[in-house]
């Protein structure tokens, strides 16, 4: 079943029938999200303040919107100006692991995926020479990140929810693909807050192609005080599953291929693959963060001669799963439009000055 999340203009009277069920509970999720964020700054759990900057990067939509590779991007962006960085990120759907485990000192991987979760160890691929930090509990990550690495600036991966770190800087991501969907919240739409929480956005990323007037019009409207810049995925890099060796991308041109994802926006692969020429003749499509066993990958290669993934998934497969596949893992970074621009403008706010 299609979720009429990624359009409103296209939800006709069958999907509002079909998804007036959820109306009550997305209505009691909205409560929850409002109360939380009551709790958290009134009530008698106040955010933590720490002794360093933090700037937070995530998304009022549930998934694929680039907050994972925009933090990447901001975090590595900031290091490479000669600040102090860290990332921080919760860890989601790991199997194990202690209250706070490092996932990365910035050289070298400290920890398999299963103790820190997917997103870590894309966050430490994509952002070399930053500590990767995980926790649920964000201000004992962040307190372990300032003692062991003297962080200056925190870099809070999907932090837009959570309340329980003070900040310093919101950034919001917003796919141009699918927006900000019907404007619903989960589970009758997207939305993991209303659409009034944007206004606390302090930058807004527009990750994709160029947005239409009618999403620029919503956001200006939303958020009129913050700034916005322009960013997009960019296929950089193509390897074997089981290797190394990085080749240019566009090698795919005129190539069939099967796409093997488990990622919230497997149709953002489509659309990589298809600008560099691929032509996808076969889909293995599973749910966000799912977790892989070997016979996930049983009879590809009766459907396709090569297969391609992302880093993401790539990390969750045995090598032993796909010695008879040909697999390879489409490397894919953040391209930020005037980067220097948009560096220039998150330091002043987090009131970094430069000698």
């Amino acid at each position: 079943m299609k979720f009429p999340w990624r359009n409103a203009e296209r939800e006709g009277w069958g999907d509002k029938l079909l998804w007036w069920p959820l109306a009550l509970p997305a209505v009691l999720y909205g409560g929850g999200a409002r109360f939380d964020r009551w709790r958290k700054q009134r009530g008698r759990d106040r955010p933590v303040r720490v002794d360093a900057r933090v700037l937070s990067v995530g998304g009022l939509t549930a998934g694929g919107s680039g907050k994972t590779p925009l933090a990447a991007w901001i975090a590595h962006a900031l290091y490479a100006r000669g600040t102090k960085v860290a990332l921080l990120t919760r860890g989601y759907r790991r199997t194990r692991g202690a209250d706070v485990t490092i996932a990365s000192d910035g050289q070298a991987l400290c920890a398999a995926a299963a103790e820190v979760g997917d997103e870590a160890h894309l966050l430490a691929r994509h952002a070399s020479g930053v500590p990767v930090v995980v926790s649920p509990d964000r201000a004992l990550a962040a307190l372990r990140a300032i003692a062991l690495y003297g962080a200056e600036v925190l870099v809070l991966d999907d932090g837009f929810q959570h309340h329980g770190l003070a900040r310093d800087l919101d950034l919001v991501a917003i796919d141009t693909a699918s927006g900000l969907g019907n404007s619903k919240l989960l589970p009758r739409g997207p939305l993991r807050e209303p659409l009034a929480a944007l206004g606390r956005a302090d930058v807004i990323a527009m990750v994709g192609s160029a947005a239409d007037e009618k999403l620029v019009s919503q956001v200006s409207r939303l958020a009129p005080d913050a700034t916005r810049f322009a960013a997009r995925r960019q296929p950089t890099s193509l390897r074997q599953h089981n290797g190394t060796l990085e080749v240019d991308p566009r090698v795919l041109r005129d190539m069939k291929v099967g796409l093997l994802a488990g990622i919230a926006r497997p149709e953002s692969l489509r659309a990589s693959l298809e600008a560099l020429g691929a032509v996808v003749i076969a889909e293995r499509v599973f749910r966000d963060h799912h977790r892989y066993r070997a016979r996930n990958l049983r009879r590809l290669a009766k459907q396709a001669d090569i297969w391609i993934t992302t880093e993401k998934d790539a990390g969750k497969i045995h090598a032993d799963w796909v010695r008879e596949i040909d697999l390879r893992v489409l490397g894919i970074r953040m391209q930020v439009e005037q980067p220097d621009r948009v560096l220039d403008q998150v330091e002043a706010r987090l009131g970094i000055r430069r000698q």
